[in-house]
């Protein structure tokens, strides 16, 4: 009796020992699983009032769909473990074409009806269309492409490449076309003619970019999220010819306004020349001297008694 019962004994021994074995695996797997799932972690963002977030779930082992868009001046929103989220601007954007040093491009260049070459310096005030479902549609097709949204390493710079395609292109092709309507001095000089130009590139470029970015993603400065989309406003500067051509002009006008005085010149020397020929007329050759000798006052007039004699005394000068 002694022996079985010290050899069940033992039996359940080794029982109890598996399955402390079996426990300290599993909890070493349950560890590991919390530990991965920590790692790979929550997370948590806000947006600030001049951004609005797209946020996306999934994750390694699990395909990303799109969740929601956060609003602007969201407070802390979770996310999931492998979630992520991505930034973008709220309300009015520009893109600047000046030229100085913070611009997204250098000035546009344009050639004009008569083939000279000029620079257009100027902007273009937008607003991203941030309504949910046409922002998630952007940021599919466009913003991943070019890492336009904010926050990660190449922000800045995506957005830049995405402005120069969806806004330099357009606003290129725009300004070329309406060029080709007028002649550079007009484009230059002719306030009339630049304000008909500047109509003509607005027309055409807000076409260009809507055909470019194949929707309404770009909207007026002020649009709110609803309604009708608007136009991008343009603000552009007097095309500029190069130097060489200003400094002609100004010597075109120079010599312009030099032979004007000239003419007037000229009228002023024929009229008195006719006054004179009318002078000879009435008085005589020597008459015609002696009146023009008293009007200059180099001959003094005294008057004589009746009778009495006169000496004429020509006046030193």
């Amino acid at each position: 009796m002694s022996a079985r019962k010290s050899t069940g004994d033992a039996g359940q021994g080794d029982g109890r020992g598996r399955r402390l074995v079996l426990r300290g695996v599993l909890l070493a797997v349950i560890a590991f699983v919390v530990l991965g799932f920590v790692a790979s972690g929550c997370s948590k963002v806000s947006t600030a009032p001049d951004e609005v977030r797209l946020h996306y779930a999934g994750g390694p082992f699990e395909a990303i769909k799109f969740e929601k868009c956060i609003s602007p001046s969201s407070g802390a929103t979770y996310l999931g473990p492998g979630d992520t989220s991505y930034s973008y601007p709220f309300g009015q954007r520009t893109f600047d074409f000046s030229g100085s040093p913070d611009a997204e491009s250098k000035p546009i260049r344009i050639v004009s009806k008569d083939n000279v070459e000029m620079e257009v310096a100027g902007s273009a005030t937008f607003t991203l269309n941030t309504s949910c479902q046409t922002l998630r549609r952007f940021h599919e097709k466009i913003g991943l492409k070019y890492g336009a949204y904010f926050g990660g390493s190449e922000s800045s710079d995506g957005w830049r490449r995405m402005l120069n395609f969806y806004f330099k292109q357009p606003l290129d092709r725009a300004m070329d076309a309406a060029s080709q309507e007028f002649e550079w001095k007009k484009l230059f000089n002719d306030p009339d003619a630049k304000q008909q130009w500047e109509q003509r590139v607005g027309q055409l470029a807000r076409q260009f970019i809507r055909e470019t970015a194949g929707e309404d993603y770009f909207c007026q400065p002020n649009y709110g999220g609803s309604g009708d989309c608007g136009d991008v406003v343009l603000t552009i500067q007097k095309p500029e010819p190069p130097q060489t051509l200003i400094d002609a002009l100004a010597a075109e006008q120079a010599a312009k306004q030099q032979n004007l005085a000239q003419q007037q010149i000229n009228t002023k020397v024929k009229t008195e020349l006719e006054s004179i020929q009318d002078l000879v007329r009435v008085l005589g050759p020597q008459g015609a001297i002696l009146w023009k000798a008293i009007q200059d006052g180099r001959v003094q007039v005294v008057p004589v008694p009746q009778g009495g004699a006169i000496n004429i005394t020509p006046q030193s000068r």
